[in-house]
């Protein structure tokens, strides 16, 4: 038994999204603010019952408000000449809801005999809807109408009143009842799903099946008995034992030494149902209790006799007698419980060792043993170990077949290189049972949230579950998310997967977590577009910008990676001119009949080969038609030359540097290399002859070496970027602006998202 994917509906910005999980791990990546955290918080607050009184009127999609609000309008303007629509169905498009789907073998059927949807269902996917909804439609009717015509009374009695023209009386609309009374008029609720209505997403939103008018909800808790559930926050607070949460004990996971208490405690006292295996242990601690008796009498006895002697306790009154009493837990309740040696190998001489309590190794560490001790304590607790099993003994509790585990954010106070054993252990620490080992009869699911590239790197990007910001676009909406399942791109064995695949693993995964992406050509673009947006974009220069190098020969190659992220993409790339009938590189030229050797400008944006068709495309043409990619390649300049404005066209980036900052590279002195050969070819007769001598010059000159020798002997806020970088850079600002609204109120942007 697996959970196959969830349905999120109407929770935050999740307003209609499926998220699948693999058999094993399953991975949140994505951008800030994409939804990761909302999709962890939906899995908890409606899978662990404890939680679902947390759900607050802040987890309901912001635009559904208006409906909601207009329900209660409609209420109240009700003149009785018609009955009131109290149906719950009339607020079903509005209620966060979790459709949990799983996938039940036959074998496992008598698990889920309350859950099967039809008679003829022999196995397969069954779904289970739980909806936050209203307990009773008309008790909210009635106090919301009461408390709403008790408030406008009020103003009406107090009108002309100058100390109450500002009062906000409560309440003001059913968002304003709602935010206190929530929990008093909604909880959750489970109904049965139809398998056969189920429907894939369009366009990467869940079609969400309709319950029929007659649902019935289930009268016990549904997944009972199917899977346990444990979670690690990402706000963990075992590096500081202040962040205890009095009003939620069960959260706090305390240092390692209260973890091994609790563990000891629940699995291994030997003072709870004890076995032939304890008797060694008891018998040590009633001969060490004994020892302590005899000494505590003896060490009080001339207190005692101080007391008798002041005639207390008197003749009628009982003897004082001191008793100890030993209990094996409280041998760990000490700040010292758990030390860490320093010499290894002398474990057995306790002179020679050298020791230091828990809080004083490294935090990073002590976060990894914390949180993988959790994970073992989870597992046994699933697997009913050592006590915990015994005390269960002749009940009705069976183990669950799916162990359900939720770790939000593992990277909080851990290291780089912390994260990556993590992440690479922690699902066989959850299967390293004897019962779990290659038995498909239990099955452990672990998601995990992140933002860290270095966890994203370490894993199977197949399990990758990329959160996708989809736009605000029209008025009175918000922006919302989609979940694209990186398997489809990463599962396959064509080309561009393995590409993909081996370029990720290579460099790295900050492409999963950023709000932009800058595909460039070569090192020089590499070292030098940074400065340029740090000097030249400070808009830009706030933003989570990727940028990867990737050749204008390979760029294509990330498309398909690239839409389905619907990330913004600026692809700088060279035009790479070539000759009519050849391969060679050529000077770019007009009416030649020269083409572009650059398979991204040929099969991806603008699609066109033909170079005079490349250098009068328009701006609209170097974009894709969903707008988020641009590609940005050499265009005709007009620059300043032998005092006359004179047009050329660019060869590469490095020669389109130089003549747009013709000027500052003519003061360059003490030039080395291919830097000195362009500063020479300034200096020629004519605009022509510096084109060709630039050419020539960049055939086998060491670009990346130009670029270095550019930022150590000028000042890079003054170097402007070439016309096709900077209308690139423009426009990946704009569209980061533009498509950054976190809210459309009739025509007017409210709030941007920073």
């Amino acid at each position: 038994m697996k959970i196959e994917f969830i349905e999120v509906q109407n929770f935050r910005k999740l307003k209609s999204c499926r998220i699948e999980f693999s058999d094993k791990k399953t991975v949140f990546v994505g951008a800030n603010n994409s939804g990761k955290t909302s999709a962890m918080d939906a899995l908890i607050l409606f899978l662990e019952k404890s939680q679902r009184k947390c759900v607050t009127s802040t987890d309901f999609t912001l635009s559904n408000w208006y409906g909601i609000n207009a329900i209660g309008r409609t209420w109240l303007t009700n003149d009785n000449s018609k009955p009131v629509d109290v149906s719950v169905s009339s607020w079903e498009s509005f209620l966060p809801s979790v459709d949990v789907w799983i996938d039940v073998k036959e074998n496992e059927i008598h698990y889920v005999s309350h859950l099967i949807p039809t008679l003829s269902w022999e196995g397969g996917l069954i779904g289970i809807r739980l909806r936050f909804e209203p307990k009773n439609t008309e008790e909210l009717l009635k106090e919301f109408c009461t408390s709403y015509r008790a408030v406008q009374q009020t103003i009406t009695d107090a009108n002309g009143r100058e100390n109450c023209r500002n009062l906000n009386l409560w309440p003001q609309s059913m968002r304003d009842f709602l935010d206190r009374k929530l929990q008093t008029y909604f909880g959750v609720k489970a109904y049965i799903l139809d398998p056969d209505k189920l429907e894939e997403p369009q366009d990467g939103v869940a079609k969400v099946q309709k319950l029929p008018e007659d649902s019935i909800p289930l009268d016990r808790e549904p997944f009972d008995g199917l899977f346990k559930i444990d979670i690690i926050n990402a706000q963990r607070g075992f590096s500081d034992a202040k962040s205890f949460d009095a009003s939620n004990p069960s959260n706090w996971v305390g240092g390692l030494s209260t973890q091994l208490r609790q563990y000891f405690s629940k699995h291994l006292n030997p003072s709870e149902l004890p076995t032939p295996d304890d008797i060694d242990a008891l018998e040590a601690i009633a001969v060490a209790r004994e020892t302590f008796d005899i000494k505590l009498r003896e060490s009080f006895k001339p207190a005692i006799q101080e007391l008798e002697g002041l005639g207390y306790p008197g003749f009628s009154d009982p003897e004082i007698i001191l008793t100890s009493k030993l209990n094996p837990i409280d041998t760990l309740d000490h700040d010292t419980a758990v030390q860490f040696n320093l010499m290894k190998h002398n474990e057995s001489n306790e002179e020679a060792q050298l020791c230091l309590p828990e809080k004083y190794n490294g935090l990073g560490y002590q976060n990894l043993i914390s949180m993988v001790f959790s994970l073992i304590r989870f597992r046994d607790e699933w697997m009913r170990k050592g006590k915990a099993g015994k005390k269960l003994e002749g009940s009705d509790s069976i183990i669950e077949p799916l162990h359900l585990v939720l770790v939000e954010e593992p990277e909080a106070h851990l290291h780089a290189q912390v994260q990556q054993v993590f992440i690479k252990k922690a699902y066989d620490v959850l299967r390293n049972h004897e019962q779990l080992m290659n038995n498909d009869k239990f099955m452990t699911q672990l998601i995990v949230s992140t933002h860290s590239s270095h966890i994203a790197h370490e894993i199977d990007f197949a399990s990758l579950r990329y959160f996708r910001r989809r736009y605000a676009e029209k008025v009175n909406d918000v922006p919302f998310v989609t979940v694209v399942n990186l398997s489809s791109t990463f599962g396959r064995e064509d080309e561009t997967s393995k590409f993909a695949t081996r370029y990720l693993q290579a460099t790295h995964c900050d492409l999963f977590f950023a709000d932009a992406a800058i595909l460039v050509e070569g090192p020089a673009e590499r070292m030098l577009v940074p400065h340029f947006i740090r000097n030249k974009y400070p808009e830009l220069d706030s933003r989570y910008v990727t940028l990867l190098e990737i050749g204008g020969s390979h760029a294509h190659r990330l498309r398909p990676l690239i839409e389905q992220l619907g990330i913004l993409t600026l692809v700088i790339t060279d035009i790479d001119s070539i000759g009519q009938n050849t391969q060679k590189k050529v000077l770019p030229k007009r009416d030649q009949k020269y083409r572009s050797g650059n398979d991204t400008l040929k099969t991806w944006i603008p699609c066109k080969e033909k170079l005079d068709d490349l250098l009068k495309a328009t701006d609209e043409e170097k974009v894709s038609t969903d707008s988020t990619v641009r590609v940005a390649y050499q265009c005709a300049i007009k620059i300043l030359f032998d005092d006359k404005e004179q047009e050329v066209l660019p060869y590469t980036f490095e020669d389109a540097l130089v003549l747009t900052n013709v000027k500052l590279f003519k003061k360059v002195t003490n030039a080395n290399g291919l830097l000195k050969k362009m500063v020479d070819a300034l200096n020629s007769k004519s605009l022509d002859d510096a084109s060709l001598a630039m050419f020539d010059a960049l055939e086998n000159g060491k670009k990346a070496e130009m670029a270095l020798d550019i930022l150590y002997k000028e000042d890079p806020t003054k170097i402007d970027p070439p016309q096709y970088i900077a209308n690139g850079l423009v426009w990946l600002e704009m569209e980061l602006e533009r498509k950054n609204v976190d809210f459309i109120l009739e025509g007017t942007i409210v709030g941007g998202a920073k």
